[in-house]
């Protein structure tokens, strides 16, 4: 029996493209999606996006979603605590290996090594290491497609904000901006891709700015 898996699911092109690269090497039994979502907003953590276009996503992607709840502000101590209750509740249903989309970020990596230590769960890193410029390129070549959702400001130009991941996209980005933005530039929300069952029709609605990020709204049409 292959070992059983999660993708930890941010809603963007990073854990998207894991998910896929995961599935063709076919090592894995994905068993479902990990997903933090703050309370009150009902909305994926950091990316801001809706529970609804979420549960799209899993939907097309045919994962059950994983909630891990967490208040607003959360301070370390209590996003630890929920993930160490989410850690344990998916070992106890025979999961094994955690995916994670990271890119090149050494720090967070030992993080979540240091953190799923003792757990009886692994960190499996697809995309670790690969040139960002040519990841970016495969994902957009590989037929992803994605929006950006939530970008910071003093990093990333205002008007990427609602804009498709895409060459264009790519070939507007200033000079020191990771192609995938690993340093958290901006943030995305898959749409489509291979995936993907299906590609989610959205719109996009307001852009507001609100503790230092400006946030795109992507809306179910």
């Amino acid at each position: 029996m292959k070992p059983k898996a999660l993708i930890a699911w941010s809603s963007g092109k990073d854990s998207a493209w894991a998910l896929h690269q995961a599935r063709i090497g076919g090592e894995y039994e994905i068993a479902g999606a990990l997903t933090t979502i703050t309370e009150g907003f009902d909305r994926v953590s950091m990316h801001g996006v809706r529970r609804e276009v979420l549960e799209a996503q899993l939907a097309a992607a045919k994962l059950p979603l994983f909630p891990v709840m967490i208040p607003f502000p959360c301070p370390n101590e209590v996003y630890e605590q929920r993930m160490g209750e989410a850690t344990r509740a998916a070992r106890e249903q025979g999961i094994t290996k955690i995916i994670f989309g990271d890119l090149f970020l050494e720090d967070i990596r030992i993080y979540r090594e240091e953190k799923l230590r003792g757990t009886g769960i692994e960190p499996v890193f697809p995309l670790w290491n690969i040139p960002t410029d040519r990841l970016a390129r495969e994902m957009i070549g590989g037929g992803l497609k994605a929006r950006v959702v939530t970008l910071d400001p003093s990093r990333a130009p205002r008007e990427l904000a609602g804009k498709s991941f895409d060459e264009a996209l790519l070939a507007t980005l200033p000079e020191g901006v990771d192609p995938c933005a690993e340093n958290g530039e901006f943030h995305t929300c898959v749409v489509g891709g291979p995936m993907f069952a299906n590609n989610l029709d959205v719109t996009v609605g307001g852009v507001v700015e609100r503790d230092g990020f400006v946030f795109a709204d992507l809306k179910l049409a």
